[in-house]
């Protein structure tokens, strides 16, 4: 039986050593005992296995967490087979150069498969190349924030020393593949041209073993070409941003002819994090949630307010929270880091902006804030709350983080006191931020004080976090103080705006979830309503099924051509 475990030709074929003569242990010059050499075959014929199994892995490897399975493996990889055709007629010494090159190369690639399953899993998209750096240091800071340094260093480390491996084997596997592939050049020759026969004939008739993944395979080459449009596409970017910057309406529109119709009231736009359509229409989910809206809903209008609500399509989903922030407040959609911080760098009219030229004191109240953040100057604040601003003195909760009913209640003491002037405030809640655990309990307003109340709160049990159950309660949570903020500290003067920054991480909306959030109005004078009546949103605070959707970035316009004069090229 011919051995494909060892190369048959003397160019590739490793130097003879001292070997032994008997099974005892015994050295000599001579052959190795039957025993030994059968080991020895076996173990070579596994690594050889093991060695073409990851040359495999990381040529059909899908990207995307949806095509994961094992049926996704079961494929024809026409790059492998082009690559053994090409290292069959090469010479020894070319043949071990190119070897090296492809194998370096794949595994590249295969690390680039990697990052993008995690990308999918969590962002429901590709990695970006050139956008998409800023996550991975994000990602750090989560662990940091959540989990301590000591799992964020122990992920740094693991993902550098993957970074560096993974390519070296994928190499070291090329080559070993290589050797077997010249060493028996006719059984390959003759494997390799009935497979290609196979390709050809699966591409003609589109033969799938796993639902939409074709099995004649050509992922690296589609994923190179798609690599190359997302690079030059990102390298471009900056003049389409360009070109949608100089067209904005209001970018000189004076501070008096804005906002008019909100006059004297202070308005707050407060993101929940991760509050997606997910929370309001999945069975798990939306019973509790749905609950907690349409009572809330009763509750607010017993004490005077209506409300308003629909749903916005998202510019990112299950993470990147500062890009929906920027794609509501700015009115351009702002998808990727590189779009963003284009953005930030502009003189570009944001929301907040418009509000501090039409006379408003503006605030940003930021609660994971931790350190100099100098895309602020972005948002026209006169004033910027981070952590050591909000002055918290009690136990952290979910990604570290104080309350959002403390948040909100120290909020209300700093710019809402008696005799304020009006505000306008961006509030990011993030007691909903994933592992969504532990929950915060909802205490009395006059015992929030500087925290304290929650000292031994935050002890509860973390075995559900990063699940579904965890993800509804922190919702729960964060709604409900919503509401009852509005109910203890509402008054004819207050305007709400609550929504969604993104859907959560697809491990909780399940496939095809989409980005939509829900989008909410509160007010207690009935003229602030009535300016948007011709939005067609829907009354009280649980946008249904039929509820309008709207792009993110179409909001920005939207509301101030409600509230102020129309622009002559927006309605």
């Amino acid at each position: 039986m011919t051995d494909l475990s060892r190369p048959a030709d003397g160019d590739d074929a490793p130097d003879a050593t001292t070997t032994d003569d008997n099974e005892t242990g015994t050295t000599t010059g001579d052959a190795p005992a039957p025993g030994r050499r059968r080991a020895r075959r076996v173990l070579a014929a596994t690594v050889t296995a093991l060695a073409a199994a990851l040359v495999l892995v990381a040529l059909v490897a899908p990207s995307d967490v949806n095509e994961f399975s094992p049926g996704a493996f079961l494929r024809v990889p026409v790059e492998g087979l082009i690559a053994v055709a090409l290292l069959l007629v090469l010479p020894a010494r070319p043949r071990r150069v190119v070897a090296t090159v492809l194998g370096a190369l794949l595994g590249l690639v295969l690390v680039l498969k990697v990052t993008d399953l995690g990308f999918s899993l969590v962002l429901d998209r590709p990695f970006d190349l050139i956008a998409d750096w800023t996550f991975l240091g994000a990602g750090a800071e989560f662990l940091s924030e959540s989990y301590g340094r000591a799992a964020e260093v122990g992920a740094v480390a693991l993902a550098v020393v993957a970074v560096l491996a993974v390519p070296l084997l994928v190499t070291l596997s090329v080559r070993r593949v290589t050797r077997v592939v010249a060493g028996h050049r006719v059984v390959t020759a003759r494997a390799t041209t009935a497979f290609a026969a196979a390709w050809v004939v699966c591409a003609v008739l589109g033969a799938q073993i796993v639902p939409g993944v074709p099995v004649a395979a050509d992922t690296v080459a589609a994923g190179l070409y798609d690599r190359a449009r997302q690079v030059r596409a990102g390298l471009n970017d900056q003049e389409t941003l360009n070109t949608q910057l100089a067209g904005d309406p209001f970018q000189d529109v004076p501070g008096e002819q804005l906002l008019t119709a909100l006059r004297g009231k202070d308005v707050l736009f407060t993101f929940v994090e991760s509050y997606g359509r997910v929370a309001l229409e999945d069975p798990d989910l939306a019973p509790e949630v749905d609950a907690v809206l349409d009572e809330g809903t009763r509750q607010l209008r017993a004490a005077g307010y209506g409300s308003r609500s629909a749903f916005l399509t998202s510019s990112t989903t299950g993470g990147g929270s500062w890009l929906a922030h920027a794609t509501l407040m700015s009115g351009i959609r702002a998808d990727n880091q590189l779009r963003y911080t284009n953005l930030v760098r502009s003189d570009h009219l944001t929301l907040n902006g418009a509000f501090k030229r039409a006379g408003w004191r503006t605030t940003l109240v930021m609660p994971a804030l931790t350190r100099a953040w100098p895309e602020a100057d972005f948002f026209s604040p006169d004033q910027v709350y981070g952590m050591k601003e909000l002055g918290y003195r009690g136990p952290l909760f979910s990604f570290s983080s104080p309350p959002d009913q403390y948040t909100l209640s120290t909020f209300q003491r700093r710019e809402r006191g008696p005799g304020h002037a009006p505000v306008m405030a961006e509030i990011p809640l993030l007691s909903s931020h994933v592992p969504w655990t532990p929950v915060p309990p909802l205490v009395d307003w006059d015992d929030v004080g500087d925290g304290s109340v929650y000292k031994g709160t935050a002890r509860a049990d973390r075995s559900a976090e990063g699940t579904r159950e965890a993800y509804r309660r922190a919702v729960v949570y964060s709604l409900r103080t919503l509401i009852s903020y509005v109910q203890r500290y509402g008054d004819e003067n207050l305007v709400l705006v609550f929504l969604g920054d993104h859907q959560p991480a697809r491990a909780v909306t399940g496939e095809g979830a989409g980005k939509d959030v829900p989008i909410t109005v509160v007010a207690k004078d009935p003229a602030v309503l009535d300016r948007i009546a011709g939005w067609g949103w829907q009354d009280g605070l649980n946008p249904g099924p039929q509820a309008p959707v709207w792009p993110m970035e179409s909001f920005r316009d939207r509301f101030l051509n409600a509230y102020g004069p129309k622009s002559t090229t927006h309605s």
